[in-house]
């Protein structure tokens, strides 16, 4: 493959941005289609990803390594591994879709508003793919900028309350993150996510109370992206005040960064502290799940209901991260997936239905299946996309995440799995209230059904919903290996800490040059991963 391929991909939205601010204002079609080509023709180039991924290989693939700088030493370090290839294919299925959705709502600075998008999406791929910490930080916070201004220009009425709340949050969070990269370079004397991991396996062992500390600091940094309760309160009001294109972005990618760093940073970096506090951890998980959907039943807006789910389904993400199965990190990672397919297409019924109406209380709409009946087949099947139906995308990664959850602790899966109950109640009420019915507001009664390009749109959601729950094997087996890493690179430290107190012989001897996720009890790991993957055996990591 290419060598350059992720540097590619990761630039060429960025420089596309760049050539749309040529045109000229009043050029709005050929915006439109410009951004359309250059987001269409990333998600096609990402394929070649998908292409050329082994499998088998648990390490990272598709590498770029380049010096940015001497001193300190930052490196240009690019890579893929089964955990974000798929989230960086899914930003560039649903750029194109937020263009599309946003051809006729944007009708002001639309140059800007395209190029915006383009420069998040390159800024969110880079997140995806950045293996040196300091690049990684440049891109978490590069994000920042064409959010905001996509919520704070072109977002609804109190778009400006909504727009600062986001980024306050998000700074605070990134300050703390900022001192626990420092901090691990004056312990490592390297940036590079890979160094790091070694170094903390063999010579460069973190106190306990430091680990602790670099462990929260990073925490809070991905929690508030989740958004975990209780730091979520600025999510509802940056959705309602989004345009679609934001909302669909904002749901469908940005808050995978969250539970995409929690994988990636916290658990392999600081694997004692992650065991410490994973109770808590799983229980404002369970929180969150219970709270979001009792929260999102009695919404009155639609769209703030559909933001409280996000507050619901990534509690389950985060409960399948911390119950440290085999199985239940997998559903993890499938449900991010699933996450953003299922509410991305939530918004975008929602953008539908407001570019018609102007309006997203729920009680202004009601028999909408008469006047729009292709719109209501479509947006039924994303319902119960969301909501958990076999055969369709969510049921997978719920399923495996419960049963992560269920080996982890029995209380835990029976509390998550009021979750799906819930989930399954606010969904079909709302849809109920919006399709079914007579028409009780008069100017429902002649809305047009979809366009071709709408009509496009959510038939690409619906696909992926239902070919996502009939061929997960093809999606699950790709971060299968990934997953068994980082569970193993866990297991590994915890075998080089207890030798370190005499407790249990070293996990590997430098005389053989054997890696530690081979030895000692590490190798362990091996066995109960190919216990947990076989369906009906539970484990405990």
């Amino acid at each position: 493959m290419p060598t350059y391929l992720l540097t590619v991909i990761t630039f060429l939205p960025l420089a596309g941005g760049l050539i749309l601010l040529l045109f000229e204002e009043r050029e709005e079609e050929w915006i439109r289609r410009g951004a359309l080509g250059v987001s269409a023709f990333t998600f096609v180039i990402s394929l070649a990803l998908l292409a050329g991924f082994q499998s088998s290989m648990s390490g990272y693939q598709f590498q770029e390594l380049h010096k940015w700088t001497e001193s300190p030493t930052i490196r240009y370090h690019l890579g893929v591994d089964g955990l974000s290839l798929w989230l960086v294919l899914l930003t560039t299925f649903l750029t194109p879709l937020a263009v599309l959705c946003s051809w006729k709502g944007i009708g002001q600075r639309v140059r800007e508003f395209h190029a915006l998008l383009l420069v998040l999406e390159a800024a969110m791929i880079g997140v995806f793919v950045s293996l040196d910490l300091v690049l990684f930080f440049f891109f978490f916070e590069i994000m920042l900028i064409p959010m905001f201004f996509l919520i704070g220009i072109w977002g609804h009425e109190r778009r400006i309350y909504a727009a600062v709340k986001f980024v306050l949050y998000t700074m605070a969070g990134s300050i703390l993150m900022l001192v626990a990269i420092v901090a691990l370079y004056n312990i490592t004397g390297s940036f590079d996510l890979a160094v790091i991991q070694q170094l903390l396996m063999t010579n460069k062992r973190l106190p306990v109370g430091t680990e602790r500390l670099l462990f929260l600091a990073f925490f809070a940094a991905f929690a508030i992206k989740v958004p975990l309760f209780p730091l979520h309160t600025w999510l509802p009001d940056a959705h309602v005040e989004a345009p679609t294109a934001g909302s669909v972005i904002l749901a469908g990618v940005l808050l995978k960064i969250g539970t995409y760093g929690l994988m990636r940073f916290c658990l392999p970096l600081f694997p004692e502290a992650s065991r410490y506090f994973a109770p808590w951890v799983g229980a404002l998980a369970i929180i969150g799940i219970i709270y979001g959907a009792l929260v999102a039943m009695v919404q009155p807006n639609y769209k703030k209901l559909v933001a409280y789910t996000s507050v619901s389904h990534l509690g389950f993400v985060v409960l399948g991260i911390f119950s440290f199965t085999q199985i239940g990190m997998q559903g993890a990672v499938y449900q991010m997936l699933n996450h953003g397919i299922s509410t991305g297409g939530l918004f975008l019924a929602a953008g539908m239905l407001y570019d018609r109406r102007h309006t997203h209380e729920i009680d202004q709409f009601g028999g909408l299946a008469t006047p729009m009946p292709v719109f209501s087949t479509l947006f039924l099947v994303v319902c119960l996309s969301s909501a958990g139906l076999p055969l369709l995308n969510g049921f997978v990664g719920e399923f495996l995440i419960l049963n992560g959850a269920f080996d982890r602790s029995p209380v835990w899966g029976t509390l998550a799995a009021t979750g799906v109950i819930l989930s399954a109640v606010y969904l079909l009420w709302s849809y109920q209230r919006l399709i079914y019915g007579p028409v009780t507001v008069e100017k429902n009664a002649a809305l047009p059904d979809l366009s071709h390009r709408e009509m496009f749109s959510l038939v690409a959601i619906c696909v992926m919903a239902l070919f996502m729950g009939v061929a997960s094997p093809l999606f699950t087996r790709r971060s299968e290996v990934t997953v068994q890493r980082i569970r193993m690179e866990m297991q590994a430290n915890r075998a080089y800490n207890a030798a370190r107190t005499g407790a249990i012989p070293p996990p590997c001897s430098a005389a053989n040059r054997t890696p530690p996720s081979t030895c000692g009890p590490a190798a362990d790991a091996v066995a109960e991963d190919a216990s947990l993957s076989t369906p009906g055996k539970a484990g405990q990591p």
